[in-house]
């Protein structure tokens, strides 16, 4: 199965929203992260935005600052159908607590899983074709209408982020990526979560700073890198809904 990308419409002039992008970042590049989401919610150029949310280990924090800004902005989950238990009860509970108007549970359709994955093995056998089926295309497939969407990647994650601006233009789909969180680190997220009383994803505590689905993510040591439990042993360090200059989903480090 090809990867979604490969076959992306690319839209035919770039060049404005290119411009927009560099205008946007160099617009915000001290401000907060607050001034980064107000204003690219409120941007009459932005178009029509959603946020699209795992509802992991730190998402509760942009979370709480969307709900502030505006609570009507359209929220996308990602249901892969395998993901923890303790994730689908802790999204439930911080859509209610956090009085978001607009959820909206993405799941692939089944008769494309039953043509695909029939036995539920992808994800054993090939976790980027397992990731292009669950979550880039039925992603992709939500964000037709939205001109773009916010995210809560964050420069330290890893080193695809590193050098993350707090706006990006997706080139394969001609989308505004918003990511306000891009500069905060560790203790950034753990002290607005504390402030604000946020309640913490219960698997953190069990020894899972990062996580996605149950079947791709293991506990992290002390010391460890926090996303090591991602695709643990696997040369892959993205889920692939993030795509790379070349338009193509970045999934690894090369």
């Amino acid at each position: 199965m090809a990867a979604l990308a490969e076959h992306a419409h690319k839209p035919p002039d770039l060049a404005a929203k290119r411009d927009h992008v560099a205008t946007l970042n160099a617009r915000y590049r001290h401000h907060s992260a607050t001034a980064v989401l107000t204003g690219a919610l409120n941007d009459p150029e932005a178009g029509k935005i959603a946020m699209v949310s795992s509802f992991g280990a730190e998402s509760v924090a942009l979370l709480h600052l969307v709900a502030m800004v505006d609570r009507k902005t359209p929220v996308l989950f990602i249901d892969t159908r395998l993901l923890f238990a303790e994730t689908l009860t802790y999204q439930q509970e911080i859509a209610e607590r956090l009085h978001l108007e607009d959820l909206r549970i993405i799941r692939a359709d089944q008769a494309v899983l039953d043509k695909h994955d029939p036995y539920g093995a992808l994800k054993l056998s090939d976790q980027d074709r397992c990731c292009d089926l669950r979550k880039t295309q039925p992603l992709e497939n939500a964000l037709r209408g939205f001109d773009g969407w916010i995210t809560g990647r964050k420069r330290y994650q890893s080193a695809t982020r590193a050098n993350m601006d707090f706006f990006e233009l997706e080139e394969s789909t001609g989308r505004i990526k918003v990511n306000p969180l891009a500069h905060w680190g560790p203790d950034d997220v753990r002290a607005y979560m504390e402030e604000n009383r946020l309640p913490k994803h219960p698997l953190v505590a069990q020894g899972y700073p990062s996580i996605g689905c149950a079947p791709c993510t293991s506990k992290v040591a002390p010391g460890e890198d926090p996303r090591a439990g991602r695709w643990r042993g696997q040369d892959k360090v993205e889920c692939g809904i993030h795509f790379g200059p070349d338009g193509k989903p970045v999934r690894n480090t090369t």
